[in-house]
C-alpha cells in the first residue's frame, strides 16, 4: 500500500513548520514560503526549455539554494540551531557567490540603459517571471519580520540578489533582441 498524499491536517487552515509547530496558512512567513516555491517552480519552466547548458545549471543551482531558502523560511524559530549551513540555513558565502556571478556577467555583458519589455525568448521570459516571484517572496518575508517573525538576514540578501541575478540572466538569454520596439 502506498502512502497518501494528503495528512487533513492543514484542513484547519494551519501549515506546519520545519522542525515542529504550525502556523496559520494566511500568515505572511507562508506567503513567503509559497512564493520561494512557486519561483522554483517557474525556474523549471525556465531551464525544460533552455537549450544553454551553463545557463540551465545555473537556474538548478538557483532552484536547489531556493530550497534552502525555504527551509530557512519555514523553520521554527526555537528550533533554528538544528539547521545547516548550506543545506537549511541560507549564508553568507551563498549570498557571495550569487554577487560574484553578477559582477561577472555584466562584465562579460554590460546591461543597457533601456526599458526592457519580457518576451524576447522563451527562457527570458520564464526566468523574469522568475525574478517578479522572487521579488514577491523578498516583500513577503519582509513583511513576516515585521509581523515578528525570524527570517534570517541571509535569507533576505539572498532573495535579493537572487532576482538580480535573474534580471541579468534573463536579459543574457533575451539575446541582442532585447530591446523594446520602436514605434516607426
Amino acid at each position: 500500500m502506498s502512502a497518501k498524499i494528503y495528512t487533513r491536517t492543514g484542513d484547519d487552515g494551519t501549515t506546519g513548520l520545519f522542525l515542529g509547530g504550525r502556523v496559520s496558512k494566511a500568515d505572511a512567513l507562508v506567503d513567503a514560503g509559497g512564493d520561494v516555491d512557486e519561483a522554483v517552480a517557474v525556474l523549471g519552466v525556465a531551464r525544460a526549455g533552455c537549450a544553454d547548458r551553463a545557463l540551465a545549471e545555473e537556474v538548478l543551482r538557483l532552484q536547489r539554494d531556493l530550497f534552502v531558502v525555504g527551509a530557512d523560511l519555514a523553520t521554527h524559530p526555537e528550533r533554528r540551531h538544528h539547521l545547516t549551513d548550506g543545506v537549511s540555513r541560507v549564508t553568507g558565502e551563498m549570498v557571495a557567490r550569487l554577487e560574484a556571478l553578477i559582477d561577472a556577467l555584466v562584465a562579460e555583458r554590460p546591461l543597457r540603459p533601456v526599458f526592457v519589455v519580457p518576451g524576447a525568448t522563451a527562457t527570458g521570459a520564464a526566468l523574469d517571471h522568475a525574478r517578479t516571484v522572487v521579488r514577491r517572496a523578498e516583500r513577503h518575508a519582509v513583511g513576516a519580520r515585521a509581523a515578528g517573525h525570524t527570517v534570517g538576514a541571509e535569507a533576505l540578501m539572498y532573495l535579493n540578489r537572487a532576482s538580480d541575478l535573474l534580471f541579468v540572466l534573463a536579459r543574457g538569454a533575451a539575446g541582442e533582441v532585447d530591446e523594446p520596439p520602436s514605434h516607426d
